[in-house]
């Protein structure tokens, strides 16, 4: 599925993902390939995402993702705050 992440300022990520574990309100969740349509306001906290593939750091790599010292393919992205829409194996998720 897709993942794209956008601040007011830049878009921080977008690839491939295997899944994706946010905060909402009322704690975390996860969303996986073929979940059904959802929005979702999410607070303040970490968004973790399993990639496709090993994430390798470039000059556009964004300073909000830290990769995972045990995991190749898992990112974290702190955040103060947002929306999540999932449609279709594509996720957009809005954050502060």
């Amino acid at each position: 599925m897709h993942l794209e992440i956008i601040t007011p300022e830049t878009k921080i990520f977008a690839g491939e993902v295997e899944a994706v574990q946010l905060p909402g309100l009322d704690g975390l969740f996860q969303v996986l390939k073929g979940h059904a349509p959802i929005i979702s306001a999410l607070g303040k906290g970490k968004v973790k995402v399993d990639l496709s593939s090993p994430f390798e750091r470039n000059e556009k790599s964004s300073e909000m993702i830290q990769g995972d010292q045990k995991d190749s393919k898992v990112i974290h992205i702190s955040i103060n705050g947002g929306v999540l829409e999932m449609q279709n194996d594509k996720i957009v998720l809005l954050a502060e």
